[in-house]
C-alpha cells in the first residue's frame, strides 16, 4: 500500500484526459446521493477500468476529489486531543505520527453519474484512514464543553 497517492492522482488526470474526458472538481458524498462504490479487488489499477466504463456509458466528465494532508489539520487534531480529557496516549501518538505525512495525498475519489446513480471509485492510504478517525474524534472533543461545576 502506498503512503502517497499523488502519483496515482497524476496518472488518473492523464488517463482521463487521454480518453477525451473532462474532470469536475467535486466530492460525491454517498450519504447524500444514491451511489455505488467500485470494488477494486486485488487490482490497484482498477481505476483505469472504472474510467473506461464511464466512457463506455457515455460520461463526458468525471468528478474528482483528493485530500492532501495540511499542517493546520494535523496541528488542530494534536492541539484538540492534547486539551481533551478523553484522548488517550495512543491517540496522541497517532496524531503526532501524522506529521510525517504532511503534504502527501491520502485520498482520491473519482465519480460519474448514470441513470440517477453516482458510481464512485475511492482510494485511501492507511494513514488517511487514521487521520479520518482522529479528525472525527477531534471534532467531537472540540465541540464538548466541560461543566465547571460552579453554582450560579
Amino acid at each position: 500500500m502506498q503512503d502517497d497517492l499523488h502519483g496515482v492522482k497524476d496518472d488518473m488526470v492523464a488517463f482521463i484526459e487521454g480518453h477525451g474526458m473532462r474532470r469536475f472538481q467535486g466530492y460525491v458524498n454517498p450519504e447524500e446521493v444514491p451511489a455505488v462504490a467500485w470494488e477494486t479487488g486485488d487490482n490497484p489499477e482498477s481505476w483505469k477500468d472504472f474510467v473506461e466504463l464511464a466512457k463506455a456509458a457515455g460520461a463526458t466528465f468525471l468528478t474528482m476529489n483528493s485530500v492532501e494532508l495540511q499542517r493546520e489539520d494535523v496541528d488542530y487534531i494534536v492541539d484538540t486531543l492534547r486539551n481533551s480529557n478523553f484522548a488517550d496516549e495512543e491517540d496522541m501518538e497517532d496524531a503526532r505520527w501524522l506529521r510525517a505525512y504532511i503534504g502527501k495525498t491520502g485520498y482520491v475519489q473519482l465519480g460519474w453519474a448514470y441513470a440517477g446513480i453516482v458510481f464512485t471509485f475511492d482510494a485511501a492510504t492507511e494513514w488517511y484512514e487514521r487521520y479520518q478517525r482522529l479528525s472525527e474524534m477531534a471534532e467531537e472533543f472540540g465541540g464538548m464543553v466541560m461543566d465547571s461545576g460552579e453554582e450560579e
